[in-house]
């Protein structure tokens, strides 16, 4: 039995038929349901099971939902319970995908030696970023005893290197120490004169003039210079320009010139 037609509902033969749309049409029959222009397989457009040229195809259109407190109530509503049916379908799935370890020693040891893998790769990824190299040395035994020797003579170093330091930096030197090294001087009376006073300082005892205290170390740097330490009693002071006198240091024994402000009067 032959069907009928989608739209005259007359019988639709072989010959004619076309099968669109879940319905059976003749030929003449299958246009458009506005313009009546004829249709085929390739140019039309179905709605509603029903068969439309490009131009009359029905456009989809929005309607506008007023945002009314009861559609804001319904809107968090649902809200709500999706989050409700987030948490329990994630507290479920919460034991699933991994199984228990129990913490032995072992475990213990294993997580303990990540931690300090990922704490020496943070700490190398920073030292990079710096424009540093870093690179990671095993915390052994070993490298922490060479690491607490190299400690050690560290601070041996510095407090010989203070020490010398201290002897000559515990105060300011004479400004015009520089004026007095610019003076010409003869190297053979300068060695008369200073072999002169060394013997006499040797021999001869203080006369009981200007007594002067050392507030500072110095160490001599030339040959006429007198050592101080701080403390010592310089006798016989006699100024020779500004910033410099001389004197007879009670404890060596010697003569010679010192930096007037290393030392104040008594």
């Amino acid at each position: 039995m032959n069907p009928p037609c989608g739209r005259c509902n007359k019988p639709v033969y072989p010959t004619e038929k076309i099968n669109c749309l879940d319905k059976y049409w003749h030929k003449g029959c299958f246009s458009c349901e506005v313009c009546k222009m004829a249709l085929s397989m390739t140019n039309y457009k179905g709605f509603e099971k029903k068969p439309y040229c490009t131009m009359h195809y029905p456009k989809t259109s929005f309607t506008i939902v007023t945002d009314t407190p009861e559609n804001l109530r319904l809107k968090q509503q649902s809200m709500l319970n999706s989050q409700a049916l987030y948490k329990e379908e994630f507290e479920k799935n919460k034991g699933k995908g991994f199984s228990a370890v129990a913490d032995t020693p072992e475990m213990q040891r294993v997580k303990k030696t990540q931690d300090q893998i990922s704490n020496a790769l943070y700490k190398e990824e920073f030292e990079k970023n710096k424009g540093k190299g870093f690179s990671v040395v095993v915390d052994t035994p070993e490298m922490q005893r060479v690491k607490k020797t190299q400690d050690q003579i560290s601070n041996i170093k510095y407090h010989e290197e203070f020490e010398k330091s201290k002897i000559r930096s515990d105060a300011p030197p004479p400004e015009n120490r520089q004026d007095y090294e610019d003076q010409p001087s003869n190297p053979v009376s300068d060695f008369g004169q200073s072999a002169g006073q060394m013997r006499t300082a040797a021999v001869a005892p203080h006369s009981g003039g200007k007594r002067y205290q050392a507030m500072y170390s110095y160490m001599a740097a030339e040959a006429d210079e007198l050592s101080l330490q701080e403390g010592d009693l310089i006798l016989d002071v006699e100024p020779i320009d500004e910033g410099w006198v001389f004197g007879f240091n009670q404890r060596t024994g010697q003569r010679g010139m010192l930096p007037a402000n290393y030392v104040r009067p008594l």
